[in-house]
């Protein structure tokens, strides 16, 4: 680079795209900076205002100042010099639960604690990683993620499907798209729920304040976010938690965590969204020491990806997987269980 040219005369070419986005037709005038904090997770204002002063946000191929308003259409991209995590991703050795494998598709349990993707702090040891490794010219998503189709938490364990050619992943991501996929979850949440079965709608989008969670939009905001919709039906009620399912008929970040959080039941130990303090029950000390000990059998969100069903993209079978409800979260309820057995003799 010449001593005359700055960042945002670079050629086109020799930059690497970050982030694209298109402004919805409902987008009334925001702020460029204010509308890119909405959509890019785990970052600041002050780095999104540094990117834009270094001419690396441009809308419709244009360079723009922070004050810019984005409009309906308007094309935002944040163009860098150097490529992104998923560009430069490393396959690493890494075991993987495979329930199913064909020339198409491959069906993954993963466990908790592995990352879905790279993000910010953690480029490595995620199941894209080991996806590389083990198989070979996965198609990318929209997002230049290899195989993706969709997503789990961190934290949350389960089934995941990827897609193994480019056919595949088309079609996955349309059944997802059009809501004909099966999404299943067990979870343990707060408290007794008053009906045995439920809904819960409400549009999830970023929570104003805080930038690590999500919320649902209520009143003269509700038409913010994404329209979702969880389904919910109660198996087990164990003194002040309760064992339910929950149907996915849509797919947004943590919607079942903060959909449960909006009716006033929280993921146990969903640390993220205040599950991870008591949140129901009694003040007395042992029970205060019992809730801890289930924090430590299961030292994480109470949430499994438990069942997954999808069309076969080259047969058009209708496949249907399953997976156990791993050891921490069985422990867990075997806890509370014997708790509420003890409960209810002492009454």
């Amino acid at each position: 680079m010449t001593d005359n040219e700055t960042d945002s005369d670079l050629d086109h070419e020799d930059l690497h795209e970050h982030y694209h986005f298109t402004a919805k037709s409902g987008q009334t005038p925001l702020r460029v900076d204010k509308f890119l904090m909405n959509f890019i997770e785990d970052s600041t204002r002050s780095k999104i205002q540094s990117a834009i002063k270094d001419g690396s946000v441009r809308v419709n191929e244009e360079v723009v100042k922070a004050n810019y308003k984005v409009k309906p259409g308007d094309d935002v991209r944040i163009l860098l010099e150097h490529p992104t995590h998923e560009q430069l991703l490393v396959a690493e050795n890494i075991p993987l639960d495979i329930v199913y494998e064909d020339d198409t598709v491959v069906v993954v349990n993963k466990p908790a604690g592995m990352v879905v993707h790279p993000g910010h702090g953690n480029y490595s040891g995620t199941l894209i990683n080991a996806l590389i490794y083990h198989f070979e010219n996965l198609p990318n998503n929209s997002s230049e993620r290899p195989g993706l189709v969709h997503r789990i938490d961190k934290d949350t364990s389960g089934l995941l499907v990827v897609a193994k050619t480019e056919h595949a992943m088309a079609h996955l991501s349309a059944q997802f798209a059009a809501k004909t996929s099966e999404r299943e979850y067990v979870a343990i949440a707060w408290g007794n729920f008053e009906e045995s079965k439920g809904t819960v709608e409400g549009n999830i989008g970023r929570h104003p304040k805080n930038r690590l969670q999500n919320t649902v939009w209520e009143g003269t905001d509700a038409d913010k976010g994404k329209p979702a919709v969880t389904h919910y039906e109660v198996l087990e009620e164990l003194g002040y938690v309760t064992v339910i399912k929950c149907k996915l008929e849509t797919g947004r970040t943590h919607q079942i965590r903060v959909h449960l959080k909006y009716i006033g039941h929280t993921l146990f130990n969903d640390e993220r969204y205040g599950g991870d303090r008591i949140l129901k029950g009694t003040n007395f000390t042992k029970y205060k020491q019992f809730v801890d000990n289930c924090f430590k059998v299961l030292p994480r969100q109470a949430l499994h990806a438990k069942t997954l069903g999808f069309e076969h993209p080259a047969t058009g079978e209708w496949m249907r997987f399953n997976s156990d409800v791993p050891e921490d979260m069985t422990s867990c309820i075997d806890k509370w269980r014997s708790y509420a057995s003890n409960s209810i003799q002492e009454l």
